[in-house]
């Protein structure tokens, strides 16, 4: 099996990544959070960032795009053919209502006609960049008879692989991954399929693999934001390792205060890891209030060797 790291908007940058590289069992692939190109073409700062070579060293990572023009799509593709990437990943997951609204992310799955023009156009124009496309998509936008469409419609483009969320975009991250879908694409999609969606546990892990034996590309996000470990756990049958998940926790920390100003943008970014992350501790709840409401970095250094001591 191989395994990916899926693209998560605000979680999962180069900061995080090569935290996680680092300390725990490496990911086959690891996917950009979306790059959203504008009207000027330019990347913002923290796009660039994200996947300058630098910044990605030694491992193999896919930058995502997430637009419906097929112009600013290829403008932004031939900027990372230049750093010397030969793959870009197209955004048709996203659920978000401020992306869906614009018919970006998941809502582009709502006009395959226009989806199909600015597929042609964009595999025309990559091909002379010498770059692949990959899709992430969702089943649909609110019906799951959405699909049989969609699928017919990637047959026609030539994908490195398709990556597919077995929910529709109403679902958000609700309800359950509908497998029912995920076996449709299976008998009739003509890529290479890898699998997203609530593989949280071993035994998540476990029964799909029981399910779909024939897969064998699985992608990997809020299970391993919840639990570091878990690769390890599926891979070597590991136990959580808190000793790993600290010195995971200090680099990260440390990366967010070199890159930001100031104590508060870098405790954003750290509450945020700890609102995944907390369920993992059996303290953790008696110390989610204290760290929503930490305020200094100091402070919050003192709160987090407490809560680590308990486990540790």
């Amino acid at each position: 099996m191989k395994f990916y790291f899926a693209p998560m908007e605000g979680v999962s940058g180069y900061i995080y990544r090569n935290a996680y590289h680092k300390h725990f069992h490496s990911m086959d692939r690891y996917f950009t959070p979306f790059i959203a190109p504008k009207k000027n073409h330019a990347m913002s700062s923290k796009e660039k960032n994200d996947v300058l070579p630098v910044n990605n060293i030694g491992m193999e990572v896919i930058p995502q795009i997430l637009t419906n023009q097929a112009e600013y799509f290829l403008h932004t593709s031939a900027k990372l053919a230049e750093m010397g990437y030969k793959e870009v990943n197209l955004n048709l997951g996203c659920p978000s209502s401020t992306v869906v609204t614009k018919k970006k992310g998941a809502g582009f799955l709502s006009e395959p006609d226009r989806l199909e023009h600015f597929l042609e156009d964009v595999v025309k124009g990559l091909e002379p960049l010498g770059m692949q496309l990959s899709i992430k998509t969702r089943i649909g936008l609110r019906d799951v008879e959405e699909f049989a469409e969609l699928l017919d419609l990637y047959n026609d483009f030539p994908l490195t692989e398709l990556i597919i969320h077995p929910r529709l975009q109403k679902d958000l991250y609700n309800n359950t991954p509908n497998w029912d879908a995920f076996a449709q694409a299976v008998a009739a999609s003509k890529h290479t399929l890898c699998y997203n969606g609530d593989i949280f546990t071993v035994e998540a892990y476990r029964c799909f693999c029981e399910a779909f034996p024939q897969i064998d590309y699985v992608m990997l996000g809020r299970g391993i934001l919840r639990n570091p470990c878990l690769l390890e756990q599926i891979k070597e049958g590991a136990k959580v390792d808190y000793q790993k998940i600290y010195a995971f926790h200090n680099d990260i920390l440390d990366g967010y205060t070199e890159a930001f100003s100031g104590d508060r943008p870098v405790l954003f970014k750290m509450k945020e890891l700890w609102s995944h992350m907390l369920p993992l501790f059996p303290q953790g709840e008696s110390y989610a209030k204290n760290i929503r409401k930490v305020e200094r970095i100091s402070e919050y250094k003192g709160i987090v060797t407490q809560l680590f001591d308990t486990v540790l």
